[in-house]
């Protein structure tokens, strides 16, 4: 599932590694009873897709990451069956709900130009037809610095060089070996509350400073101290976000659209355990006060290779 770059297409359809993108859109499907024969040949062919699409301006960097829910995988009729491939577990906090909505498969549609992530997602959509049911899209773009519409970096702690392969692949399965877990949740932001905020409080609840993004030494319980997963000998667990905010000024809807990639998934689980339930129990993390969780799902991210063996 690494990188390539290519006569034709740069980026391997299945790279969880592409680069990130300016725009990009997520889209989650259910797949309608008597439609999983269909949508298995049309996603192990995802990637002639991403060549007839990305072929207009190879310098578009289009790519498409195909999950796959835990319902689906199984009634895809596969002999066997990734070791943490679950529906993704509701989180109940004393105040706050990571909550878990219906998501079959999850494609994530990554490029420089907009108009690349929708002609792909048009055909795409064409092909599916009616075995599928569109449950949730959202159109992302990156926001001047990689910022999100809270007004803070995003993204900061991501993995780079060989880390990133060490945090998002899978390594203790063989049969899965060079797939993925990715976890999505679609926030929701009430920027008014937030932006009535003196900067300071902002600060603190993030756990960096907002003009230059430099950590703070003393914000224990911040959203950046409560997302760093580190275990009791001292080892720090990576995801690899690829995070994007949206927003429709018009409806006053804003949000980011929070996406991670992990080998171990029950990182991203304990992550979401911490943000909501708080460590100690009941200091949750602040942001959630702010941005509230409306969506929430996990997929198994298969390697190109397995995902087109779906087809035969």
């Amino acid at each position: 599932m690494s990188s390539q770059q290519g006569d034709r297409v740069p980026i391997d359809p299945q790279s969880v590694e592409a680069p990130l993108s300016a725009f990009a859109v997520f889209l989650v499907v259910t797949v309608v009873p008597g439609g999983e024969d269909h949508v298995r040949n049309v996603i192990a062919d995802v990637a002639s897709i991403t060549r007839a699409v990305g072929f207009r301006d190879l310098d578009g960097q289009l790519s498409c990451i195909v999950g796959i829910g835990s319902d689906a995988w199984s009634r895809f009729g596969q002999t066997g069956r990734p070791r943490q491939l679950h529906p993704f577990a509701e989180v109940q906090g004393r105040v706050h709900t990571a909550v878990s909505t219906p998501g079959d498969l999850l494609f994530h549609i990554r490029a420089q130009r907009a108009d690349l992530c929708f002609e792909f997602e048009r055909i795409l959509l064409d092909k599916l037809g009616a075995a599928i049911a569109v449950e949730d899209e959202v159109q992302g773009f990156r926001y001047f610095d990689s910022r999100d519409l809270l007004g803070f970096v995003d993204g900061t702690e991501n993995p780079t060089g060989r880390g990133m392969g060490e945090a998002t692949l899978i390594a203790d399965d063989p049969q899965f070996e060079g797939g993925s877990y990715v976890v999505v949740q679609k926030y929701l932001h009430d920027l008014e509350s937030w932006n009535a905020q003196p900067t300071s409080i902002q600060e603190h609840i993030i756990g960096r400073s907002k003009a230059d993004n430099v950590e703070l030494d003393n914000a224990p319980g911040s959203h950046k101290d409560l997302a760093t997963i580190t275990d009791p000998d001292g080892t720090e667990h990576d995801i690899l976000r690829d995070n994007m905010p949206f927003g429709r000024p018009g409806s006053g809807e804003f949000g980011t659209y929070f996406i991670g990639y992990a080998g171990d998934l029950s990182v991203i689980e304990r992550m979401l355990q911490r943000m909501f339930v708080g460590e100690p129990a009941g200091a949750h993390d602040r942001i959630l006060d702010f941005s509230t969780a409306v969506t929430g799902s996990a997929y198994f991210v298969p390697s190109l290779t397995l995902l087109e063996s779906l087809g035969d």
